[in-house]
């Protein structure tokens, strides 16, 4: 069986997105693949009550219980590689990684982006392409590297700018479309035979 640990901070619309998929597509016996676990950096997170009412099992340190960001990187690790996973799936997971731990995961990181990347790395994405007047903003899907948000994109979908359009409907829009390429990303992954 191919594991998949799932790491989030907040509501875990997209890892539910990944699990309703992987239930609906029958991944465990078509791809051999099972979603392991959930583990937060949050433990008050609505997604881990979300994802232990689709059967998950979870998991949650506080990051703010650690010295250093490399010390709560090492215990996240240590939970991780209890479910020896062959993939890791940031889905809201509001921390920047240590360069070792992303170099643990090489090629079998990703994460997903609400912008089309290469463009607006980073944060407050959605309001900065309103602010430049872009007229298609959208998602990325990513390997992750040392390099915030600018590893191997896996997939994109394109997202209009709509007049009118603030933050908060743009990135509305954008997280539909989040819920759609993101597991078509993970199955994608697992059946390049990853």
């Amino acid at each position: 069986m191919k594991n998949l640990v799932i790491l989030i901070s907040g509501s875990g619309s997209n890892m539910a997105a990944i699990a309703r998929a992987a239930q609906k597509e029958n991944w465990q016996d078509k791809l051999g693949v099972r979603i392991a676990a959930v583990i937060s950096n949050k433990p008050e997170a609505p997604g881990l009550a979300l994802a232990r009412e689709l059967g998950i099992a979870t998991d949650a340190l506080s990051h703010r219980d650690f010295s250093s960001r490399e010390a709560f990187d090492a215990v996240l690790m240590a939970r991780i590689e209890r479910h020896a996973p062959q993939l890791v799936v940031l889905a809201g997971f509001m921390r920047i990684l240590t360069p070792g731990f992303v170099q643990h995961y090489a090629g079998r990181l990703i994460n997903i982006h609400p912008s089309l990347l290469p463009a607006f790395a980073g944060l407050h994405t959605h309001q900065r392409a309103i602010d430049l007047g872009c007229r298609v903003a959208g998602t990325t899907v990513h390997q992750v590297t040392a390099e915030l948000d600018h590893g191997h994109i896996l997939a994109q979908a394109a997202v209009p700018v709509l007049p009118g359009d603030t933050a908060e409907t743009l990135a509305a829009r954008v997280l539909t479309q989040e819920h759609l390429i993101y597991p078509q990303a993970v199955r994608s992954f697992f059946m390049r035979g990853a």
